[in-house]
């Protein structure tokens, strides 16, 4: 089983619990505006490697794995290579290494063949990070090229399968900062189970450089990321904190 990989963090601290060694798959059908990393949106770039190529160098690092550390697969979108991922997660587990898969969730579909190799692909993973980019259909789908009914669903079937989630939420001001908004995710999120924790990621503009270098256009051109206090409200309401 051979992948198109964009490129590995051997060291990560900030892709689900613990140290990770991160792959990142090239290919994303999404085209968010805010993405800072659009060198991994074409599906034919990146370079091939097989599962038993990554394996043998994931196991190099394997003595930086903390208890709760592990691998994370993300991307672009991890699942427009979804086999390549089963193949991957399942020789993860043989090793007795945790599995995480960080998505969007976009690819979701109930149809009886996608659906089961998600099935395959859970029986595999131990931790979803799951990107709920706006949770009004029509503001998703300006953001992002899409709307969010497949990421909403993927949510559910994920509450349904009792795997645990991490959500993360990309604050960007006039963008995704509506608190009317904000409330409607939070009530969203309310009634899913399987929700151990939400990250709140403020908006950057480190990826801004990438366009320039890449010849495509910014549409943030100007935005700045939010304020102390606009991420501490959105923080409370998400979480449910005082």
């Amino acid at each position: 089983m051979v992948g198109r990989i964009h490129s590995i963090e051997t060291f990560g601290a900030v892709d689900g619990p613990g140290i990770r060694f991160v792959v990142f798959l090239q290919g994303c059908p999404m085209r968010c505006l805010y993405c800072h990393n659009p060198d991994t949106w074409q599906v034919d770039a990146g370079h091939p490697m097989t599962v038993k190529e990554l394996l043998s160098e994931i196991k190099k690092y394997k003595h930086y794995f903390t208890e709760s550390g592990g691998v994370t697969v993300t991307g672009g979108e991890p699942l427009l290579q979804i086999d390549f991922v089963i193949e991957l997660f399942k020789v993860l587990k043989k090793n007795k290494i945790h599995t995480c898969l960080d998505t969007s969730g976009v690819l979701f579909s109930n149809e009886a063949r996608v659906l089961k190799k998600y099935d395959e692909l859970m029986r595999y993973t131990d931790l979803v990070l799951l990107d709920i980019k706006q949770i009004d259909a029509n503001k998703h789908k300006a953001l992002t090229g899409h709307d969010n009914k497949n990421v909403l669903d993927f949510a559910k079937y994920l509450d349904d399968k009792k795997i645990p989630v991490w959500i993360r939420f990309v604050l960007v001001p006039t963008v995704t900062d509506d608190l009317v908004d904000i409330q409607k995710l939070k009530d969203f999120l309310d009634t899913l189970k399987n929700v151990v924790k939400v990250e709140v990621l403020p908006y950057h503009t480190m990826g801004e450089k990438k366009y320039k270098d890449l010849q495509l256009k910014y549409y943030l051109q100007g935005i700045q990321p939010p304020n102390d206090e606009l991420v501490t409200k959105v923080n409370q309401l998400l979480k449910g904190e005082n």
